[in-house]
């Protein structure tokens, strides 16, 4: 059964009540995990689990005393306030310790997900003038393919064995003697103020190379909406996010808000071939209280039987990366008890617009704006738009809502493209209904024009999911002589079903019954898989390119 938890008991109180102390100085590394550990020495911080069952439990005074040990190493390796660090790293609990001691040290970290080949390591170190990159022996011949091209790259560290040109963290702590995991030595001079660059994240990049997103020491407590409103995260909680450390994801969900509420985490460290229903009895065995997945994650999980598990612990569900489509909602619900509650935002912000625990959850809506969040529907003039009227998602700056990003660093035209008048533009749009909520149209290059109508994606995406062949499916516009574009969708089937015409024609019925006859699709490709970014979302950009690339082949405008 559902509860509502005390985080937010209702949504009016809450946009009056709630606010975030951003105090001049702040540093998560000293004022959360060390005021935690000092606070119950043996509280429960994560726990780590691979997928062959090995276990590691740590508590808050061990990612105090092991972040120290790393700062001091850092130190010696010259990494002082302001220096920028790059981690990549998977799942291993090395990756919360490094960037607990380098947010600690003042430094300027940034994750990058394990899956990047050479090539997009290069870009970013020398992008991003990286001084340092922490990673493991699995990843470092990328690294030293390219390191030689990377004039600010001055250490490569490695956090599990010896190689020749690396500096080593088991080496350091071994020989020639252990290193103190006394505190590190932080004179006033170097303190952290809530306003110094504390993270740098790289955009997925749907098109062009990815910008560089910076974030501040109060990042983290924005994420106090994220953790503690929307996934109702309380301190006895153990909280799964399923994310790579590369993405901004992790920090939603695996590290800030959840610590700064003093939940647990817990971690499961995925390598290699991953299926998504394996997390079923991870979630029953470990009680996993929270939880939270992308839409490609729910999908799957779909697909099995959901009341085979005991999942009586868990009692909150959450997404987001993407919209989750009503169909998938209703089969969580009918296997599980739960709702599923969206949450919006990006890399550049925290949780910026979430169906809450205490509201009316209306599958198929972003929610509503999170506290502390004003968010406006604006025209391509910057008026606000009627209600039900589609509209760009505009953040008021005014005041500045606590973890928005600060600045795309080393990009004017991003920046002056974001920031206009008074307001950030997410590149979304979206439009209001009369109760408030809030229901997402598309990235602003996925909208398509077709025989004069203006068609979102994402709802005849949500209604084709609700046929029983169809597992995915992404929608683009395809170039046509007489509409202009016509609506195609390409689908991967469920196991079970076999690609045909028949099929397709049956499909194309459906979503024709289903939705707005003029949006249902006039074309259907079959497909085994969908082009994805590296942080899951589909990259309807690359099927749309494709489409315009035959259409040029074929002769038409």
């Amino acid at each position: 059964m559902e509860q509502t938890g005390p985080n937010m008991h209702s949504y009016e109180e809450c946009i009056r009540d709630f606010s975030i102390d951003v105090p001049e100085f702040f540093n998560f590394g000293f004022d959360v995990i060390d005021r935690w550990a000092t606070t119950d020495r043996n509280k429960l911080a994560m726990i780590w689990v691979d997928q062959k069952g090995n276990e590691r439990k740590y508590s808050f005074r061990d990612i105090k005393n092991l972040s120290n040990q790393a700062a001091n190493i850092l130190l010696k390796y010259g990494i002082m306030k302001g220096d920028r660090v790059m981690l990549l790293l998977p799942r291993v609990p090395e990756w919360w310790i490094f960037a607990v001691a380098l947010i600690k040290l003042g430094a300027v970290y940034c994750p990058c997900p394990t899956m990047l080949t050479s090539k997009d390591i290069l870009y970013r170190i020398n992008a991003g003038h990286f001084k340092m990159i922490v990673s493991n022996l699995d990843n470092s011949s990328k690294i030293d393919e390219i390191a030689d091209q990377c004039p600010t790259l001055a250490t490569k560290f490695l956090t599990d064995g010896e190689l020749d040109g690396w500096a080593s963290f088991p080496y350091e702590l071994l020989y020639p003697a252990p290193v103190s995991h006394a505190s590190v030595s932080m004179p006033s001079s170097r303190r952290t103020r809530s306003t110094d660059p504390m993270l740098i994240y790289f955009t997925s990049g749907t098109t062009g190379e990815p910008k560089m997103v910076l974030h501040n020491n109060a990042h983290p407590l924005g994420h106090k909406v994220t953790a503690e409103l929307w996934q109702d995260l309380r301190p006895n909680d153990l909280h799964l996010t399923l994310s790579d450390t590369g993405w901004a994801k992790c920090g939603w969900g695996k590290i800030f808000g959840q610590w700064i509420a003093g939940a647990c985490l817990f971690v499961y460290d995925i390598k290699g071939k991953f299926n998504a229903t394996e997390i079923l009895p991870v979630l029953e065995k470990y009680e996993i209280t929270t939880f939270c997945a992308p839409p490609t994650i729910y999908r799957m999980l779909i697909l099995a039987d959901l009341k085979k598990f005991d999942l009586r612990e868990l009692r909150h569900c959450v997404s987001a990366g993407e919209p989750l489509n009503p169909e998938v909602i209703r089969v969580w619900r009918e296997g599980t008890g739960l709702s599923i509650y969206e949450g919006y935002g990006q890399t550049e912000t925290v949780c910026a617009v979430a169906s809450f625990p205490c509201m009316e959850c209306r599958p198929g809506s972003m929610g509503k704006p999170s506290p502390g969040w004003v968010v406006e529907l604006h025209d391509e003039e910057g008026h606000m738009v009627g209600q039900g009227e589609e509209g760009r998602i505009a953040i008021r700056l005014d005041p500045k809502p606590v973890g928005l990003i600060v600045e795309y660093i080393d990009n004017p035209e991003a920046n002056s493209e974001s920031f206009k008048d008074g307001y950030y533009y997410t590149g979304d749009k979206a439009y209001q209904d009369s109760d408030g909520y809030l229901w997402f149209v598309g990235r602003d290059d996925d909208v398509i024009k077709s025989s004069g109508y203006r068609i979102g994606p994402f709802e005849v995406e949500s209604a084709l999911l609700e046929h029983p062949a169809v597992q995915e499916s992404a929608v683009v516009g395809s170039p046509d002589t007489i509409r202009g574009l016509v609506v195609k969708a390409f689908i991967v089937l469920k196991p079970g079903f076999e690609p045909s015409e028949s099929l397709a024609k049956e499909i194309k019925a459906h979503a024709r019954r289903t939705t707005a006859p003029y949006k249902y699709p006039r074309v259907i490709e079959f497909v085994t898989e969908l082009p994805k970014t590296i942080s899951g979302k589909i990259k309807r950009n690359v099927l749309r390119e494709q489409e315009m690339k035959k259409a040029s082949q074929n002769g038409e405008k």
